[in-house]
């Protein structure tokens, strides 16, 4: 009895009985990305109900609201940049946050990495025990540390620094340090992984060979750390363009960033078309950065 299974399991191709380990994942992409993809596709192509929802029939009005407004009159279309200033104002956002975040996280993950065992671990707990408690909290607290009544502005004024508070909140700082704040970490650990696999010897040859800081980091270090560093700057940059709630809380819904703006035409606006092209835009964006950096990865791979 037990022989037979054992010959049929053995006349089917490894291949074969390997591909079919990955129709459960396959499933799981089907279902929560490609689908939901495709609906959104499929709605930027609509036009918006008349009370929220869309009527099938085709059109490109919802890409065309991008780059132009429609007169109601002649029925003209008349170029406005409004659009483009929200997207790029989310791109400079979240590259600031991004170079931000690296330029904090290298010397930090360095200090981490070349401490003892005992030592890493409690680093590291401190760096993630913050990002036990919900992102919105974590928001609103920080709203609260910088608002004119904060402690940072109530020391500053009675230590006689300022005479007036100052204005920490609603505006691009705040935002830039919301985001900073809330993608961190994962700039810290890809960095920190990077460095930790990093044998300190090689510099020691290198300084003994009389090479000079700037070079024993670009041809030493930054080989080895090159993947920490695209892993963590996709981990901080992706989310930060389309982030929703550091404009929302700390801007104080003045500056708009493309997630608010989405948000918006799903919410108040009810025009769905228009909320679904903007997220074809941005995921578009997020393809273009991720494409662009593993050209660049696979380029540097020759080149090596």
């Amino acid at each position: 009895m037990s022989a037979r299974p054992l010959a049929l399991s053995s006349r089917i191709p490894p291949g074969l009985a390997h591909a079919g380990l990955l129709w459960p994942s396959l499933g799981v992409i089907l279902v929560f990305m490609v689908a939901p993809i495709a609906i959104m596709l499929t709605y930027s192509f609509l036009v918006p109900g008349a009370y929220g929802g869309v009527e099938w029939t085709f059109s490109t009005a919802a890409y065309e609201q991008i780059l132009f407004e429609r007169d109601f009159l002649d029925d003209s279309l008349t170029f406005t940049p409004d659009y483009l200033i929200i997207v790029a104002r989310s791109l400079a956002q979240a590259t600031i946050a991004t170079l931000l975040c690296l330029v904090i996280s290298v010397p930090t993950a360095y200090y981490i990495a070349t401490r003892s065992d005992r030592v890493k671990n409690i680093w590291l707990f401190l760096i993630t025990i913050p990002y036990w408690v919900n992102l919105l909290i974590r928001t609103i607290a920080l709203l609260f540390v910088l608002r004119d009544d904060g402690p940072i502005n109530s020391a500053l004024v009675d230590l006689g620094v300022i005479g007036q508070p100052l204005a920490l909140s609603y505006n691009g700082f705040a935002i830039s340090l919301g985001l900073i704040y809330s993608f961190l970490p994962f700039m810290v650990l890809p960095l920190y992984s990077a460095f930790e696999r990093f044998d300190f010897r090689l510099l020691e040859a290198a300084y003994d060979l009389y090479a000079s800081r700037r070079v024993a980091f670009f041809r030493i270090v930054l080989p080895v750390m090159r993947p920490g560093l695209i892993a963590g700057s996709l981990l901080v940059f992706i989310p930060s363009v389309g982030s929703y709630l550091a404009p929302d809380i700390l801007g104080g819904g003045k500056t708009l960033m493309i997630g608010n703006l989405i948000g918006t035409q799903f919410q108040a606006a009810r025009n769905w078309p228009f909320g679904a092209a903007l997220s074809m835009i941005l995921l578009t964006i997020t393809l273009i950065v991720l494409v662009w950096l593993a050209r660049r990865a696979a380029q540097q791979q020759q080149t090596n």
